[in-house]
């Protein structure tokens, strides 16, 4: 069974502007912040906006569409999957970070 059981579809607004690293072997990476909105009743029955903010990864050709078309508050939609690691500060703090690797990136109408 070849099914991908760790698979998000966003859509949303680009909170930032892309930014693009390259590297020496000739890989490129990409990554910019996607807000998600919703709004539900609260208990006094006022209705409460939320937005949620995630980073979205792309590498290599995704990296390149995604650099020509990802302006921030552009409405995009993007399908991928989580991507949970962790690293080191220089002053030696632990960071986590929760991220989604996109595979798939389209504009929005």
């Amino acid at each position: 069974m070849k099914t991908n059981l760790n698979k998000v579809e966003l859509i949303g607004y680009a909170g930032t502007d892309i930014k693009v690293n390259e590297f020496k072997k000739g890989s490129k990476m990409a990554h910019f912040s996607l807000g998600t909105h919703s709004s539900f009743k609260n208990k006094a029955g006022e209705w409460v906006n939320t937005t949620v903010w995630h980073r979205i990864v792309l590498w290599n050709e995704n990296a390149e569409k995604a650099e020509k078309a990802v302006r921030r508050g552009k409405p995009i939609s993007i399908t991928g999957k989580l991507n949970y690691r962790s690293y080191e500060t220089q002053t030696g703090e632990k960071r986590h970070l929760v991220e989604i690797i996109a595979n798939n990136l389209d504009l929005v109408a």
